[in-house]
């Protein structure tokens, strides 16, 4: 089997390198690290027609869409009606990552537990809502409704910082167009976990759950960011969780999605939130999470491949090999991130990498023949173990030894698993 994977971000390397080892794989455009797992051509996410043509000049089989932006902008649509399989949901589909407020009206008709919400295109009404949160006792969160990289979610602790949130997002456009709209949800209490599940329009089968972290800083402080480590598996998530999950906010979904037309071929990466003992859906996303991958990528064995094209075609989805390990991968950032933040600086790796530990490149180029940072999650160390703490312990080993200007992670990635 020959796939082509899409993007040029750390989600991207993981799966080039764990399709590798099942199949001949293309990324495009891929980056300075995916070079070294696979084969890499310069054609842009944005660029459908260069897409199709490399398709169609390397006689591939299979596409795997990374980046939610392609996704959103029709490339699937586009390459299905050109007879190419592709692994990534249709523009209808991708609207459940696009706008938030889009996604929590359908968790709604499909009956899917989530919080208390209001979307809204008006600042003042926005901060009336959040305040009538604050008075019941449920401090607010904003979420920008568009694409905001990860960024556009505020936890507010005051009402203070829920109003600065709406005027940053709807007046100031922090986000632009994404801010135009907000959604102001209560806010929940309890523990996070992450669900990929793979999907056939109706069909699904769910990778090990993983749980991410999102602040930039220890503790839990800072803004959000992408993504800055992960790991997995999750031992407050047992199985019978995840059945749960599944059945209150997987299937409902794909269902309805059904019901209103749209065959949800691709991954749906359900966020949880445990309040009580109960999953409740906090967002959806229509691909793979970013860390989160990363961290799930090292627990499989065989099978992923073969999983891939059955949700392409639309066949029923055949298991994929876990592996009896644990995995943590922490996020090697730039200084700045998210905010400013310099790119082309140099970086010099460790020369001898052990085998348990696989650094996958996010933002890096070669600049001038020397690995150069190129975005703000610059690499992400993942290391697996025979228990949580090995695995942990190889990752910050090699973190400490990775070498460049401003670089920043969080030393606290799996130290208080849940």
């Amino acid at each position: 089997m020959r796939i082509l994977v899409i993007g040029s971000g750390g989600r991207e390397h993981a799966l080039a390198w764990k399709l590798s080892q099942e199949a001949e794989v293309i990324v495009a455009p891929g980056n300075a690290g995916i070079a070294e797992d696979a084969e890499c051509v310069e054609v842009r996410t944005g660029d459908s027609q260069g897409i199709l043509d490399l398709c169609r000049s390397r006689f591939v089989d299979l596409v795997v869409v990374g980046p939610e932006d392609p996704l959103v902008a029709g490339l699937a649509d586009f390459l299905r009606a050109n007879g190419v399989a592709v692994y990534g949901p249709g523009k209808d589909g991708a609207q459940l990552e696009a706008s938030k407020s889009f996604s929590k009206d359908l968790m709604i008709q499909a009956g899917v537990p989530t919080a208390q919400f209001e979307a809204f295109k008006d600042a003042t009404k926005a901060k009336a809502f959040a305040k009538s949160l604050a008075d019941s006792g449920s401090m607010p969160v904003i979420k920008a409704s568009g694409n905001a990289l990860g960024k556009g979610v505020v936890v507010a602790n005051t009402l203070d910082e829920a109003e600065e949130a709406i005027d940053s997002m709807m007046l100031d456009r922090e986000f632009g167009e994404a801010g135009s709209t907000v959604v102001v949800e209560e806010r929940l209490l309890g523990y996070e976990f992450s669900l990929l599940s793979i999907c056939s329009g109706t069909d699904f089968y769910s990778l090990p759950v993983a749980q991410d972290y999102k602040r930039v800083l220890d503790g839990d402080r800072g803004p959000n960011t992408g993504g800055m480590g992960a790991y997995s598996p999750v031992a407050a998530v047992p199985t019978n969780l995840v059945r749960e999950a599944e059945e209150s906010a997987v299937r409902p979904m794909l269902a309805h999605l059904q019901s209103l037309g749209i065959d949800y071929r691709g991954t749906l990466f359900s966020g949880f939130m445990v309040q009580n003992g109960k999953p409740i859906c906090l967002e959806y996303n229509v691909r793979f999470g970013d860390p989160e991958t990363q961290s799930v990528m090292r627990r499989l064995g065989l099978g992923l491949s073969t999983a891939l094209m059955a949700a392409a075609v639309g066949d029923p989805i055949p298991p994929v090999e876990v592996l009896d390990n644990y995995s943590v991968t922490v996020v090697v950032a730039s200084g700045g991130y998210p905010g400013n933040y310099l790119k082309g600086v140099p970086i010099l790796l460790p020369e001898k990498i052990p085998a348990n530990v696989k650094v996958f490149h996010a933002g890096t180029a070669i600049k001038d023949g020397v690995l150069s940072s190129n975005g703000g999650r610059v690499l992400g160390v993942s290391a697996v173990g025979d228990t949580l703490e090995e695995a942990t312990a190889s990752a910050y080993e090699v973190c400490d030894q990775i070498e460049f200007e401003g670089k920043h992670y969080r030393r606290d990635i799996a130290a208080s698993p849940v």
